[in-house]
């Protein structure tokens, strides 16, 4: 058996849909577990780049079968917008498969989640997610197989939702509705378009597995935007963490043979909320501009520090990662030293565990050891014996901090720049 979930150990965004790509030319199978069309992954090809939202990775390999689980809320016109921008590429789709249990964004759920954060200041895409998984855990919302097959039962339930959602948008925010007719014209034209992809995923994904094929579950965000286990509240409505690959594909948990997390050689986040190793100097604006660190969905920049392992140590122990894959530690060629933070000083008090509070986290001060750069350039390196001594050495202390080895570090963006120690896939 060869199943690994692969998460984002940090905020997100920490180059997860490079390593999905790396790892998915080895996969029989690629599955999508959460979130929506809030998060994004670009992917470089030869001289080509492919943005991804809601499609998972191994769509780039026709063989792969490509799985978007029952944990994803669907935005019905964003994938379709995204399927046709791969088919007009030359990439085929017909791998694609979409789980008849996925909840369904609606329009007045990306309405809602825009006016609630005026209100709010989470932070949000403003794509609806929130708003959909509130309505998934509140029983009233709509999965894919309920627009595919209509009937009575589910207009009547559409149009009380309708209704009830109009009273929100015209009693509290005082703009108008929605309308009935035209929304479900829309919807169920969507649905047309996407029902060949529909299927029974769980079932696909077990036999994978039952079958020893290699199955890839691939997360967004990162174990920091856990909707139990991150900053709360600046956090995404799902679970990133590798449990909610269990319950957002039908897997069992005795299924998974290996969990990856993914780390930049540093740390970014989008958004509000508390970031002790935050850099707003000249050095952050480096990490910036040099890992281009703007988010895929929005085009917001990120904000940038030094790596955390306070963080990295919380996300071993939630996770229970088997491996490590450190990305982008090109971008830190040019410094001459490097810091780690490896505790935290709250009131003169030494915290070397995450807290779980962030009032708490907001007031912690990093503890920093340094260590000495290696300024030259390492993106042509593929091996570890092709990086610098000091680059090795700050591999090496990562490891030794967190407890687990690197199985994969990025040296770059492309496919080939990438140094694999050890093989997730056998």
């Amino acid at each position: 058996m060869s199943a690994v979930v692969l998460v984002g150990a940090q905020w997100g965004d920490e180059g997860k849909g490079k390593i999905t790509d790396f790892l998915a030319e080895k996969a029989n199978c690629v599955v999508r577990y959460q979130g929506g069309s809030n998060a994004g992954h670009t992917v470089e090809v030869s001289q080509e780049k492919f943005m991804l939202h809601l499609i998972p990775s191994g769509i780039l390999y026709p063989e792969t079968l490509c799985v978007i689980g029952n944990g994803v809320v669907v935005d019905m016109g964003k994938l379709i917008e995204e399927i046709d921008g791969l088919q007009k590429r030359g990439i085929d789709t017909s791998n694609l498969r979409i789980s008849l249990r996925s909840p369904v964004v609606m329009p007045y759920h990306k309405r809602i989640d825009e006016l609630e954060d005026r209100h709010t200041g989470i932070g949000t895409t403003k794509r609806g997610i929130g708003p959909a998984y509130a309505d998934k855990i509140n029983r009233i919302g709509f999965r894919m197989g309920d627009i595919l097959t209509g009937g009575k039962c589910f207009r009547e339930r559409f149009k009380a939702q309708i209704e009830y959602k109009n009273r929100i948008m015209e009693e509290i925010y005082q703009e108008d509705g929605f309308d009935y007719q035209q929304m479900l014209e829309e919807i169920f034209g969507q649905a047309e378009q996407l029902k060949k992809y529909l299927a029974d995923t769980s079932y696909l994904v077990y036999t994978a597995i039952k079958e020893g094929k290699k199955v890839l579950f691939e997360g967004a965000q990162g174990t920091l935007l856990d909707i139990d286990h991150g900053t709360y509240p600046y956090v995404t409505s799902s679970h990133p963490i590798a449990g909610g690959a269990c319950v957002g594909t039908g897997i069992g948990p005795t299924n998974i043979s290996k969990v990856l997390g993914v780390a930049k050689a540093y740390t970014t986040r989008v958004g509000e909320g508390p970031f002790p190793t935050e850099l707003n100097d000249f050095q952050g604006e480096i990490l910036r501009d040099k890992g281009q660190e703007y988010g895929t969905t929005t085009g917001r920049p990120r904000r940038c520090g030094w790596l955390d392992t306070v963080i990295l140590r919380y996300a071993v122990r939630i996770n229970g990662l088997t491996d490590l894959a450190i990305t982008k530690l090109d971008v830190l060629d040019s410094f001459p030293t490097i810091k780690i933070c490896v505790a935290y000083r709250y009131k003169g008090q030494l915290l070397t565990e995450f807290p779980n509070n962030i009032t708490i986290l907001d007031d912690c001060e990093p503890e920093y050891i340094e260590l000495p750069g290696w300024q030259e350039d390492i993106t042509a390196a593929s091996s570890m014996e092709d990086l610098p001594v000091n680059a090795r050495a700050y591999v090496a202390k990562i490891e030794e901090l967190t407890g687990v080895k690197a199985a994969i570090i990025a040296v770059g963006p492309k496919r080939k720049q990438t140094i694999v120690n050890s093989l997730l896939f056998t």
